[in-house]
């Protein structure tokens, strides 16, 4: 028997085919999704009928679930249609109407409500821009969902009026706890949503997914292109939280993915409210809690500093081994397109401490993976103080497939680091929630591992990217 798992993330759609007993990755389909900070969603529906052609179809599939990005505010009206496009969560015009919600609730009891303090990245902020910019759209909202509830909501046969079997039913949107989570108007402690932060962001009342539990199944598919009716649909996850699935990370482990966007997250059992609005206190897709930083800057400025010697990521990696720990003294700020963590929307990225002795490829090239790996463990450490754990970091995602990434990772953080073999982790998570949906049972598939080290902290590279740290 298979299942299946969507990620439909900033960059691209990707669907994992499952075998149900062994977890083992029978076929996969990819599509890509348009760039920038707002998109309309049908780019999303498009991209996951394609990237389910591509894997092979889903006529012997039993189940299946999406992982989505986080935040993204969809907007619909009283008919199913879309407003206006999808603000994703890397879009910062909302930094300012995040400032207002605190202005008017205080950060203190904004953390004790919903778990968190709304930065740009939050739903809640994306409605109230949407509520001061575009006041004629904003009375038109009808519903708001989020990317991987607008997906399900469309599998399950729901849309506009004309574009899908069933119509605009808005009161069949689903979402989950990781999901809600990160809206800034849904408890994790509760596990209500707050109808005044709501009304306080958008102006006025709408209708909500209904939040499932992580064996709850929102319904099943329709007959829709190459999706086949009667397939068992799991509640969906934020894609951190749908990571955490894949990976079988349990309590004691800290994630830390270099992406798109770095995060970093750990599994606990109670949940985390820091005022600070440092760490956000979300809740996890199986039933615990997944406090997280989250920083804009990460595998991209690897990127961006390759670009400049002219080398790939292999030759940046080899660049930077051999150079010493700390670069010579230069320091990366890699805040390129403003931060969320800190929060930082308008800053901008920094070379600090250049001297004759270490502008040299070698040294700019460990500085970049340096600068960006502290911007990560900073948040390591806001995580650990409020409580948790940390008994080994696993590190995932496209940056942390380099070499020297891991290895200067050792540097970095004062914990063993551990890399999985690379995959399509949130996809594979979702595919774990797609199990769970069919059978009622948490499948525990393993997990390989490519490569690990031995913490082996050198307390120069955090003290001189410390001493450049932005108040």
């Amino acid at each position: 028997m298979l299942v299946a798992g969507v990620d439909s993330s900033t960059q691209s759609c990707k669907v994992l085919v499952r075998e149900l007993e062994s977890g083992e990755i029978v076929r996969e389909g990819r599509a890509s999704h348009p760039e920038g900070t707002e998109v309309d969603p049908a780019a999303w529906w498009g991209a996951l009928l394609e990237a389910i052609e591509r894997a092979g179809g889903l006529d012997d599939v039993a189940a299946l679930s999406i992982g989505g990005q986080q935040h993204g505010m969809v907007v619909l009206d009283e008919h199913g249609g879309v407003i206006r496009n999808a603000l994703l969560w890397n879009d910062t015009r909302s930094a300012a109407a995040a400032d207002r919600l605190i202005a008017e609730f205080g950060a203190e009891a904004l953390a004790e409500r919903t778990g968190s303090v709304p930065v740009a990245s939050f739903t809640a902020t994306k409605l109230r821009w949407l509520r001061d910019h575009e006041p004629e759209h904003a009375a038109r909202v009808a519903a708001v969902a989020l990317p991987h509830d607008w997906l399900t909501w469309r599998l399950l046969g729901y849309g506009p009026a004309g574009e899908s079997p069933l119509g605009p039913e808005l009161g069949a949107l689903t979402t989950d706890r990781s999901d809600a989570s990160g809206t800034s108007y849904w408890s994790p402690s509760t596990g209500e949503y707050d109808r005044d932060l709501l009304v306080a962001a958008l102006g006025h009342d709408a209708v909500l997914p209904r939040v499932l539990g992580p064996a709850e199944s929102a319904g099943a598919t329709a007959a829709h292109g190459p999706v086949p009716a009667g397939l068992v649909v799991g509640p969906g996850a934020g894609d951190n939280a749908a990571a955490a699935l894949g990976l079988g990370a349990r309590q004691g482990d800290v994630v830390v993915s270099i992406g798109t966007s770095g995060t970093v997250f750990a599994v606990t059992d109670r949940p985390v409210r820091d005022a600070s609005g440092t760490v956000a206190g979300f809740a996890d897709a199986a039933g615990a809690f997944l406090p997280l930083i989250a920083t804009l800057n990460a595998a991209r400025v690897l990127d961006a500093i390759a670009r400049v010697l002219g080398v790939d990521h292999d030759e940046l990696g080899r660049l930077a081994l051999d150079a010493a720990p700390g670069s010579g003294g230069l320091v990366l700020q890699p805040y390129f397109e403003g931060e969320r963590t800190p929060n930082l929307p308008h800053a901008t990225g920094t070379l600090y401490g250049l001297t004759l002795a270490n502008t040299t490829r070698e040294d700019l090239a460990r500085a970049a993976i340096e600068g960006m790996l502290c911007g990560l463990a900073d948040g390591f450490d806001a995580i650990r103080g409020h409580g948790v754990t940390a008994e080994r970091v696993l590190l995932v995602g496209g940056g942390a497939q380099n070499p020297a990434v891991a290895r200067i990772a050792s540097h970095v953080f004062d914990a063993p680091i551990v890399v999985p073999e690379p995959g399509e982790y949130v996809a594979a998570g979702a595919a774990v929630q797609a199990a769970w949906a069919l059978t009622g049972e948490c499948p525990a598939w393993p997990v390989a591992i490519a490569a690990a080290h031995e913490a082996d902290p050198i307390p120069a590279i955090r003290e001189q990217y410390a001493a450049h740290a932005i108040a």
